[in-house]
């Protein structure tokens, strides 16, 4: 049967600050657009309910949150009806991806009186109930693969710094090198940003961004957009093999290029000589993220300059140490590729299943 999602629940607000909170105890959790940020000695709701991030930074994301609780006011209560169940609720809502109805260039809000006519699929509560059980299987299945690839990535660092110390402090004593005392070392050369001149896109020529380096892990494997001919002239074809190092938004993420492409000067690359890797500096950078990203100076978009990443000091173990941490590497590779993939084909499971309960 076909409803409405005002049928199924009904709006409440919060006037709790997150600064109305400090200091406070009990035992009653409160919850904010990023999860849980405290207890108190009070709560809002009696009944288990649904919450929409309304304002700023996350919004639309949709939560589950006990009885007995509250949120802060940047997020929206659903109080779900005697015909729905919370959590069956919860799956609704975010099957419908509610930041698709955002005002406001600032700060985007969103309002229950835009997105309460949302239409859904509503089944029977035994119905529910089975779907939730179904739906929250997947999750968990989602939920311990990306853990599991956690634990690999942890046990990637751990073995760094067991064979070659604390990078930061070179606690081992290593020689130390430069990035272009190690290799070419090159921002991207294009003259202009692509956004903002349409001739330079829609190629045959793969055009990393900055977001292509950050998602990508050790390897980059895919692009989203293209370079014309005219964006090659005024750009450079490096090769597969080469690690790009992110310089804006995401500062220092690092990957490893699977195939030729360009890039802006946004991103830039480096390819190691005889006496390093690209991949032992890729595990390198991880170290250094935070504090190159704390570097950076206050503007719209952070960002940090050539100069800053080529005074670096790189630690250069001897090559042999060095390729038998690749050869770690590549054997933990091969566990993460499976993890990745049951974790993908569960993903997939869990949208169809989605779209099939609710579209």
């Amino acid at each position: 049967m076909k409803v409405k999602l005002e049928d199924v629940c009904e709006r409440g607000s919060s006037n709790l600050k997150q600064s109305d909170i400090i200091g406070l105890n009990g035992d009653y959790p409160i919850y904010g657009a990023s999860g849980y940020i405290g207890n108190a000695d009070f709560y809002h709701q009696e009944r288990p309910y649904v919450s929409v991030v309304k304002d700023g930074a996350g919004i639309g994301r949709t939560t589950f949150h006990p009885a007995k609780s509250s949120v802060i006011g940047t997020m929206q209560y659903l109080l779900p009806k005697d015909n729905v169940l919370p959590e069956y609720l919860c799956y609704v809502v975010k099957y419908m991806h509610l930041e698709k109805y955002f005002t406001g260039a600032t700060i985007p809000h969103i309002y229950f009186r835009d997105y309460k006519n949302e239409q859904f699929n509503l089944d029977s509560l035994e119905k529910q109930a089975e779907i939730v059980d179904v739906l929250g299987k997947c999750e968990r299945i989602i939920a311990d693969r990306e853990e599991e690839l956690k634990k690999l990535d942890e046990l990637i660092k751990a073995r760094f710094v067991e064979m070659f110390g604390d990078p930061v402090s070179n606690s081992y004593g290593l020689p130390e090198a430069t990035l272009p005392e190690l290799g070419e070392f090159a921002r991207g050369v294009s003259k202009h940003r692509p956004r903002n001149d349409p001739k330079l896109l829609g190629g045959d020529y793969p055009l990393i961004q900055t977001g292509d380096v950050a998602n990508a892990g050790l390897y980059i494997t895919s692009y989203s957009s293209t370079y014309s001919e005219l964006g090659l002239k005024q750009s450079k074809m490096w090769h597969k093999g080469t690690l790009c190092i992110t310089i804006a938004a995401n500062i220092a993420k690092t990957a490893i290029l699977e195939f030729d492409a360009c890039f802006p000067d946004s991103v830039v690359g480096f390819t190691a000589n005889e006496r390093t890797s690209n991949i032992f500096i890729h595990y390198w950078f991880s170290f250094f993220q935070a504090i190159l990203e704390s570097q950076a100076p206050e503007s719209a978009q952070k960002n940090i300059n050539l100069k800053i990443l080529s005074e670096l000091k790189v630690i250069v173990p001897e090559k042999e140490k060095q390729d038998e941490f690749v050869e770690f590497i590549k054997q933990v590779d091969k566990s993460k590729v499976e993890v990745q993939k049951s974790l993908d084909e569960t993903k997939l499971l869990f949208d169809s299943l989605m779209q099939e309960y609710f579209g």
